[in-house]
């Protein structure tokens, strides 16, 4: 009779410091894009951006991923000034520079010229303290799409409520 080892506090403090600690979720990707292909990219950052990102401070709205001769850049990623920062405080909107592989930025790139396609940020986040980005190649949707998707999810939310009340009932 083998109980499991209670963790030691080094063992606990790794896995804390391994979790997924996200920062910023764009929630209207999900809501305006049909999402095809998911990736994650590590980021490029100064450090008081990392401080600022680490206080629990960024947005994702206005996000979209650049590629430009052969690498790829996040754009538009609103990181706030670091509060207790100087004069080497970041620009908040500047351009910071994703960290992919050649071949998946040089399919990526090709895949976002297409018609109606682009790709852009979901999540901003750090795994074991490197700062991540994930990103979509999505397709926009029409007015209709969005219309069907809130009506399906409406659906799904009464179905599940009657689902309820017919077992607690």
């Amino acid at each position: 009779m083998s109980r499991a080892a209670k963790p030691t506090q080094a063992e606990r403090a790794k896995a804390e410091a391994d979790a997924k600690k996200i920062v910023a979720r764009n929630k209207k990707a999900r809501h305006d894009y049909h999402l095809d292909e998911v990736l994650e990219a590590g980021l490029s950052l100064w450090g008081t951006e990392v401080k600022a990102m680490r206080a629990g401070r960024a947005s994702l709205v206005d996000g979209w991923v650049e590629f430009d001769r052969g690498e790829a850049w996040l754009r538009d990623v609103h990181i706030p000034e670091y509060a207790q920062g100087t004069w080497t405080n970041h620009a908040p909107r500047r351009r910071r520079k994703l960290l992919l592989h050649k071949e998946q930025i040089a399919k990526w790139a090709v895949a976002s010229r297409e018609k109606g396609h682009t790709v852009v940020p979901l999540e901003l986040y750090f795994i074991g303290g490197k700062a991540k980005v994930s990103i979509a190649l999505a397709r926009g949707k029409q007015e209709y799409d969005k219309r069907q998707t809130l009506r399906e999810r409406q659906d799904e939310m009464e179905a599940r409520r009657a689902m309820s009340l017919r077992n607690h009932g």
